[in-house]
């Protein structure tokens, strides 16, 4: 059986060995939210987009082999408040 092949940006790629090779830490922007995170990530900062802004996730170890997306929530959940009783 074939597995799938992990799909990464190779703009993304390109950049994160550029950093490496020059042994510099820059957080590095990018509208891939598909991209599989791999294991030369890991120390960077990336800033994903969430359809608003891109917002900064920095890679550890345990996020090897999730996407990017998965840590640049698109939705913002605002609590049910009660309404107060007015007061008379």
């Amino acid at each position: 059986m074939i597995s799938k092949i992990p799909f990464i940006a190779m703009s993304l790629l390109k950049q994160v060995e550029n950093l490496n090779r020059q042994k510099k830490k820059k957080v590095i922007t990018t509208w891939s939210r598909a991209s599989i995170i791999v294991p030369i990530m890991i120390g960077h900062t990336i800033a994903v987009y969430n359809g608003k802004e891109h917002l900064p996730v920095l890679i550890t170890e345990q996020m090897v082999g999730h996407k990017l997306g998965e840590f640049s929530l698109t939705r913002t959940f605002r609590s049910h408040v009660k309404k107060k009783k007015k007061l008379r």
